[in-house]
């Protein structure tokens, strides 16, 4: 998989991932305005019929972009159940054991049946057992215990469960913003 590029805007606010090739017509159109870190992916690019030198780029993992910066992105990131699973640290939010991507699923703790959204707040990992135990019932219904309160990421903890291939510079990065709710992220 190719490396992608953490866009930010020009006050350091995580916007998105972004491939090379986009990184790359932003630095070419002089739209970079600062850059983080050390890793960086070096493009080729042609031969120039003067002089017969090749073109060279070195994109940096981490690039701040000019343009409009908004005070605070409400937007809600998209919930799915790979970022849910990442977010719970792969772990049943009843029992408390770990599991693959195949054994968990999305439960709602206030049941749909019942009213409860399909929403970052009111969803946890669990695993199919525990899931199934509780049914159409709250927690305290099926006398079972959350582990953790669910949470809804901000941008930097959404773009870090979004991407498996993350930059230690990257995550360096990402981590800053990170809110007190973050528990450990797995990318196995």
């Amino acid at each position: 998989m190719q490396a992608q590029i953490l866009r930010l805007n020009k006050a350091g606010q995580a916007i998105e991932w972004i491939d090379v090739e986009q990184a790359a017509c932003l630095y070419a159109k002089g739209q970079i305005v600062w850059t983080y870190g050390e890793n960086t992916v070096r493009l080729h690019g042609g031969h120039s019929r003067l002089t017969g030198k090749q073109s060279v780029l070195d994109v940096a993992s981490v690039i701040a972009v000019e343009g409009i910066i908004h005070a605070h992105d409400s937007r809600t990131p998209k919930l799915s159940n790979l970022s849910l699973f990442q977010r719970d640290g792969y772990l049943c939010m009843y029992c408390g054991k770990t599991f693959g991507h195949s054994h968990l699923t999305r439960d709602h703790v206030i049941p749909r049946a019942r009213g409860g959204k399909d929403n970052w707040v009111n969803c946890v990992a669990a695993c199919k057992a525990c899931n199934n135990h509780k049914g159409c019932r709250t927690p305290e219904e099926a006398g079972m215990k959350l582990l953790a309160i669910p949470f809804r990421p901000n941008k930097f903890e959404y773009l870090a469960l979004a991407n498996r291939n993350i930059l230690a510079d990257q995550m360096e990065f990402l981590t800053k913003g990170f809110s007190k709710n973050m528990r450990r992220l797995s990318y196995g």
